[in-house]
Order: C-alpha cells, then sequence, then structure tokens
C-alpha cells in the first residue's frame, strides 16, 4: 500500500519497531502488519481560552483569549504524546493535539491566576496588556512546555471582564467619577473662562497701559527733538550773525582802512605836488633871473639856436613885416614857397 503525507506534517515511520526514516511530507509504500507511522503538525496551533480567576480583592473576572504555540521537536512531542496514525486514512488513533494544547493551556492557566491574584480588580481591567506580555515569557521559560517538545509563540488577552453584578457596579462607580469628572470640568473649564476673560482683560489693560507709555516715550520723545532742532537753529542762527556781523566788521575796517591809505596817497601826492610846484618856480625864477641879466639880443641869438630853418625864415618875415626898415622888393619863388609850406606840414 501507498501513503503520502503532507508537507506540514513531520513523520516519522516505523518497521517493526524501529524508526527507518523520518521528515516532513513522506510518502512511501508499506505493509500494514509491519509499519507504523507518526504524524507531527509542525504548522503554528491556536488555542482558544477563557479562564475564570480571582484578583486580590477576591472578584471574579474573566480572562478570555488566545494561545499560540508550535510544536519545534517532533521526537519529544511523540515522546510525551500519542501521534500514530492509521495509514490507511491518515487519522490519530487518539487525540493528540486537543491533549497538547489542553496541557499548554493548564500551565498557562496557572500563570495567568499567579499574576491575576496580585492584582486588585480594577488594575487587572487595564493591564490585559502587560498580562499577555507577562504569561507569554513565563511561558516560553518553562521547563514543562520545553519538555513537551513545543514552543510558545504568542499569547492574547482580548478581554478581562468582571461578573453582572460587580460589572454593573463598576458601571454604576464609573457613571458617577464620570459624572462627577465631568461637574469638574464643567468647573474648571467656568474658572477656566473666567480666568481667560481676566486675563484677556489684563493683558488689554496691559496693552492700554503700554500703548499709553509709547505715546508719551514718543511725545517726549518729539519734545526732546523739537528742542533740539530750536537749539540748533538758534546755535546756526547765531553763528550765522555773528559770521555776519564779524565779515561787516572785517569789511568795515577794510574800509576804513582803504580810506586811510587813500589819504595818505591824497596828502603825500600834494606834497609831492607842491613839492614839484615849489621846484618848478625856482628853477623858473634861476631862469628868468639869470635871463634879465642879459641883453635882449643875445636873449633872440640864443632862442634861435635850437630852431630849425623854417622857424627862423617865418621869424624873419615877421620882423620885416614889424621893422621900420623899408623893403621895395621882396621875391618869393614858388619852389621857396612849396619848401616852406612842405616843412610847415611835417613839422606839424
Amino acid at each position: 500500500m501507498y501513503v503520502k503525507f503532507l508537507p506540514s506534517q513531520y513523520v516519522l515511520r516505523y518497521r517493526k519497531g524501529k524508526l527507518v526514516s523520518e521528515g516532513a511530507g513522506l510518502a512511501f509504500f508499506f505493509m500494514e502488519q509491519y509499519t507504523t507511522a507518526c504524524a507531527v503538525p509542525v504548522s503554528s496551533q491556536d488555542a482558544d481560552f477563557i479562564f475564570e480567576e480571582t484578583t486580590k480583592d477576591f472578584q471574579k473576572v474573566s480572562i478570555q483569549g488566545q494561545l499560540t504555540y508550535q510544536i519545534t521537536d517532533c521526537k519529544q512531542a511523540t515522546n510525551v504524546m500519542d501521534f500514530t496514525v492509521n495509514l490507511k486514512n491518515k487519522q490519530y488513533f487518539d487525540d493528540p493535539m486537543q491533549k497538547l494544547s489542553k496541557r499548554i493551556l493548564n500551565i498557562a492557566k496557572v500563570l495567568v491566576k499567579g499574576i491575576v491574584g496580585n492584582m486588585q480588580m480594577t488594575e487587572a481591567l487595564q493591564e490585559s496588556r502587560d498580562l499577555a506580555v507577562t504569561v507569554l515569557q513565563q511561558l516560553q521559560k518553562n521547563e514543562e512546555i520545553k519538555g513537551l517538545g513545543v514552543t510558545p509563540t504568542g499569547f492574547s488577552v482580548l478581554r478581562i471582564a468582571p461578573n453582572p453584578e460587580t460589572a454593573r457596579a463598576l458601571e454604576a462607580s464609573a457613571r458617577e467619577e464620570i459624572l462627577r469628572q465631568s461637574d469638574d470640568a464643567l468647573y474648571e473649564r467656568r474658572n477656566a473662562s473666567i480666568e481667560q476673560e481676566r486675563k484677556v482683560k489684563e493683558n488689554e489693560l496691559n496693552t492700554e497701559i503700554k500703548v499709553e507709555q509709547k505715546k508719551k516715550t514718543i511725545k517726549e520723545t518729539e519734545i526732546q527733538t523739537r528742542q533740539m532742532v530750536l537749539e540748533r537753529e538758534n546755535e546756526m542762527q547765531r553763528i550765522k550773525t555773528q559770521s555776519q556781523l564779524e565779515q561787516e566788521q572785517l569789511k568795515l575796517d577794510a574800509e576804513i582802512e582803504l580810506e586811510r591809505k587813500r589819504k595818505e596817497l591824497a596828502e603825500l601826492r600834494f606834497e609831492n605836488a607842491r613839492k614839484e610846484a615849489d621846484a618848478e618856480a625856482y628853477r623858473i625864477g634861476a631862469v628868468m633871473d639869470a635871463y634879465s641879466r642879459l641883453n635882449a639880443d643875445v636873449l633872440v641869438a640864443l632862442a634861435t639856436l635850437n630852431m630849425k630853418p623854417e622857424q627862423l625864415i617865418a621869424q624873419a618875415f615877421d620882423k620885416l613885416a614889424m621893422g621900420d626898415n623899408k623893403i621895395g622888393t621882396l621875391n618869393i619863388t614858388p619852389d621857396l614857397l612849396q619848401s616852406l609850406t612842405e616843412r610847415g606840414n611835417v613839422n606839424g
């Protein structure tokens, strides 16, 4: 006969009680009277649970969740559980997976009981995540679990709930707490609103004060600036006036000095003119005195020394006209007249 297993099954094949082959998804021919086989699932297995436990304050809680594990040591698992299958239909003679899951869940229940028993009910209701993490860590370290040839891979707590009576009491208490918190929140909101309004008004007042202070500062600055500008303008006007006065004084001093120098120059010119006149009068007087001692003919002779010929001729004509001597005939040739005329024109 021929049989073939799934790849998710680790098969141990025995012949006459001895292991002859093993592996995942084996397929082989066999004789029923001599061959047996164990098929161990190697895929992850899920086991749901609901634990009823008592908390530290003696309150009953229901813990609902799921445990995930995987058989990692198939030979060890076959030593503690019977995984023998009917080779004709590949069905287990027993139900090893249910027994294995139950054994693992019993170990987990003990661990959960120990943890929840040290918690207050309200704490247990809020610590589902931490509870799951702690139980999984303890399962992975548990020697009994290792002896089963399995490895826990997940432990989830889906729900932790008290019994109905306790739940109603908790709901009432929670409702009252919620109402109280709502009232407190309303009171706090009102107080916060009042405080916020006070802060807003205070901020507005502070803002107005700062604005007034700013205006005051600006006004004082403007006054100081105007005062500085006026002082500066006055100083510039004073400097300008002083400069004008100094310039006018310098101009006046210059005019006075110029008039003084003009006066000195006029006096000097007058003095020089007077001296020149005195000198000229003295010279003329000396000449006239010298001339007065000379004969008239001598003076005439001296006067004619520097005369030009035409002047001498003219003087001769003059004397002839004024003299007592009578001239019967005087011939003046045209050439002589032209010569005298040309010389006169040249000299003129």
